[in-house]
């Protein structure tokens, strides 16, 4: 079952003294951290038992004690399905990155949050910014990101 779960955040820090906690990056979907929803932590299921905001984020509570830095996460087969053009940040994750030279820049890492855009982080440092005049293509099939050429200094 664990192959089958995708993360929707992390376990954050504590908020009073119930057992309540920040879910640090979490999934946009609404209704994930609701009450009664369940989330799998450390590949075991955890029902949500309390749910509110604070600073913009979900802070929530579970019917069991978690570790601060765990996972949270869902089944895949749980997941909306995706527009065309857009995608989960865990599809993104490990997939090949090279530029229309066929340049190979690295592999992604992460997708941050931007000020402007969401951001590509790469395991050679370099950042790319998810806009559609960097991204060419994604082939979420052969596991690669194509970029327009001159977005990455030259190597």
């Amino acid at each position: 079952m664990t192959d089958d779960l995708v993360p929707v955040g992390r376990v954050g820090k504590a908020h009073g003294l119930d057992g309540s906690f920040f879910v640090d990056g979490p999934s946009r979907a609404v209704g994930r951290f609701a009450k009664g929803a369940t989330l799998w932590v450390g590949g075991e299921p955890a029902r949500v038992e309390t749910s509110k905001q604070a600073r913009g984020r979900p802070v929530i509570r579970l019917d069991r004690r978690v570790n601060r830095g765990a996972t949270l996460q869902v089944p895949r087969d749980s997941l909306e399905p995706t527009d065309e053009g857009q995608y989960y940040v865990f599809e993104l994750v490990g997939l090949q990155v090279e530029d229309e030279g066929a340049r190979q820049l690295g592999t992604v890492t992460d997708v941050v949050p931007g000020v402007a855009n969401d951001v590509l982080e790469l395991d050679t440092g370099l950042h790319l910014p998810l806009v559609e005049a960097c991204i060419r293509q994604v082939d979420l099939e052969a596991g690669q990101i194509l970029v327009t050429r001159g977005f990455a200094a030259p190597g």
